[in-house]
C-alpha cells in the first residue's frame, strides 16, 4: 500500500483493500451508488482478503465448509456517485471455534471521506447439510493471525 492509501483515517491498522470505481450500472434513481452494490462490495472485498489470506473457494470445497452471513451491520454515511473512486477496506475482528465477525469501511480517497461502514458476523457451516460445524484448524490458523488489533 502506498503512504497515501495508508495516511486515510481508516478505523483500524492496516486493512486489506480493494479498490473499485462506482460504474453506470450501479447508480439507481437517486442518482447514486444503490444499496444492493454495497452488499456485492462487502462479497467482493471479504473474498478478496480470504484469497489473500490463503482461504479461497478451492479451501472450501477442499474441507466441505464455509461460512455463512448471520447477520450484517450497515451504515451508510455518505452517496457516491457515477465514476466515484472508493477504497473497500476490511479487517477480520474475531474468529473463534463457530464464528468470524468481519469490518469494513469504504474511503473515497478523493476527499477521504467514510462513506460507508459495516460490520458481518459469519458461521461456520457443513456446505453440504447446511448445519452448524466448528471452524476448522485451518480456518482459525489463517484467518486468526489476520485479526486487526483495535
Amino acid at each position: 500500500m502506498t503512504n497515501a492509501v495508508t495516511e486515510l483515517p481508516w478505523d483500524l491498522p492496516a486493512p486489506h483493500i480493494l479498490p473499485v470505481t462506482v460504474q453506470p450500472q450501479h447508480i439507481d434513481l437517486m442518482r447514486h451508488t444503490n444499496n444492493v452494490v454495497y452488499l456485492q462490495w462487502l462479497e467482493d472485498v471479504a473474498w478478496s482478503h480470504s484469497k489473500a489470506l490463503g482461504v479461497g473457494p478451492e479451501t472450501f470445497h477442499r474441507l466441505g465448509l464455509g461460512l455463512v452471513v448471520r447477520q450484517h451491520e450497515l451504515t451508510y454515511v455518505q452517496a457516491t456517485r457515477l465514476d466515484e473512486a472508493l477504497l473497500l477496506g476490511t479487517w477480520v475482528t474475531q474468529v473463534d471455534k463457530l464464528a468470524l465477525r468481519r469490518q469494513y469501511q469504504f474511503i473515497r480517497p478523493a476527499d477521504g471521506a467514510t462513506v460507508f461502514r459495516g460490520h458481518s458476523h459469519f458461521l461456520c457451516v457443513e456446505i453440504e447439510s447446511g448445519k452448524l460445524r466448528r471452524m476448522a484448524p485451518e480456518f482459525l490458523e489463517l484467518y486468526g493471525r489476520a485479526v486487526a488489533s483495535h
